[in-house]
């Protein structure tokens, strides 16, 4: 019988448990801009994440667009094209360029070999990408920074709860930016975050999501509205009780994956960092060319039984037709990523998801082959 299967799906508590933060954000009327429940949800976030500051945000893209504003990021910025469009989006806002490198072929995140050839004397910054909660290799790339001068922002959108050595893998770089999307492991419904280490930094983010005010009539900056309501936070810390239970759970899901897919000839699970937890956000495959179909025939295997796989990323950024026309775009430049575009598949994965359903998906797969 034909199921209805989604990618994923938010985690929620029951509704009757938010009602009383609405009642109390009714009887406050404060509705945003620094309210009591934004001020709460940053400092439970720091500390459950162990993070220094926090500053939360209407949504990631906001986040990332300021995050560029808040060092004086300027000329060219090098980045992963494998990622969602917002990540060179955010460059391309501030009238930067996005210089495009490779990727590595068994994490799917920016190779730091390919990095130290791309900068020029118009680089200020990089900006890679902890693809699907995989840690970027961190230490190579911070001494690349420090070796030229630059500053590193990370689009952190995957890895929120990341520990990496037995620390927040948040704290690496300058800056560090979470999504707090529906799709997300937490999620406030729509929102975002910059994670900082300087509370001189954390001074000017806040400045720039509020339009640039530093007191009532005075604007020393070009700013934005960036701000995260009550409501969005009121959420965001009811979902904080249960966000570690969501990710056991999660946990339990991608075990019974790797088990049922192991030995199947074309389907590569990529391996995730043993000096790092995950938080179980993705499942990702490669179809390869061993496997008897290609990857765009599973996927539509699967969605005409109404299974909601995504091939998450395709298109590269790169392949768009706004980037396309860049010299670091070209297919020769990133070859990997054009590869790792063409076989990825991410099947569903979320707190609720079944094992039966799990099961389910991987014998729709296995009679493909």
């Amino acid at each position: 019988m034909k199921k209805n299967i989604p990618v994923t799906q938010p985690y929620l508590p029951e509704l009757k448990e938010f009602i009383p933060y609405l009642e109390q954000i009714w009887d406050n009327k404060w509705l945003t801009n620094n309210g009591p429940f934004h001020q709460k949800l940053e400092a439970e976030l720091c500390g459950f994440l162990g993070v220094k500051h926090i500053s939360l945000f209407t949504n990631a893209t906001i986040a990332l667009v300021t995050a560029l504003q808040a060092l004086r990021i300027s000329g060219e910025v090098i980045t992963t094209p494998y990622s969602f469009v917002a990540t060179s989006h955010s460059i391309i806002w501030n009238n930067l360029k996005p210089v495009f490198v490779d990727i590595e072929p068994g994490t799917f995140n920016i190779d730091p070999a390919k990095i130290e050839a791309a900068i020029t004397p118009n680089t200020t910054a990089i900006m890679p990408v902890h693809c699907y909660g995989n840690p970027c290799q961190v230490d190579k790339i911070q001494k690349i920074a420090d070796d030229y001068g630059l500053k590193i922002i990370y689009d952190a959108a995957h890895a929120f709860n990341i520990d990496y050595k037995g620390e927040s893998l948040l704290n690496h770089g300058d800056l560090s930016i979470l999504s707090f999307h529906a799709t997300k492991v937490f999620n406030t419904f729509e929102g975002g975050a910059i994670i900082c280490k300087d509370e001189k930094i954390k001074q000017r983010i806040d400045k720039l999501k509020n339009f640039g005010f530093t007191d009532e009539v005075t604007v020393t900056a070009p700013g934005i509205n960036g701000k995260m309501s009550e409501v969005n936070a009121a959420f965001g810390l009811l979902q904080l009780k249960y966000v570690q239970g969501a990710i056991d759970k999660r946990s339990i899901i991608d075990k019974c994956y790797r088990k049922l897919l192991d030995g199947i000839q074309g389907i590569v699970i990529p391996d995730f960092d043993e000096n790092a937890c995950g938080n179980y956000s993705y499942f990702p495959i490669l179809i390869t060319s061993d496997f008897p179909v290609s990857r765009d025939c599973v996927y539509n295997t699967l969605k005409a039984q109404g299974i909601l796989s995504r091939r998450y990323f395709y298109p590269l950024i790169s392949n768009m037709p706004i980037y396309r026309s860049l010299s670091s775009a070209s297919h020769e430049n990133l070859a990997n990523a054009n590869l790792i575009a063409e076989q990825v598949l991410c099947l569903p994965i979320y707190s609720d998801l079944a094992l039966d359903d799990c099961s389910y998906i991987v014998k729709i797969i296995k009679s493909i082959s």
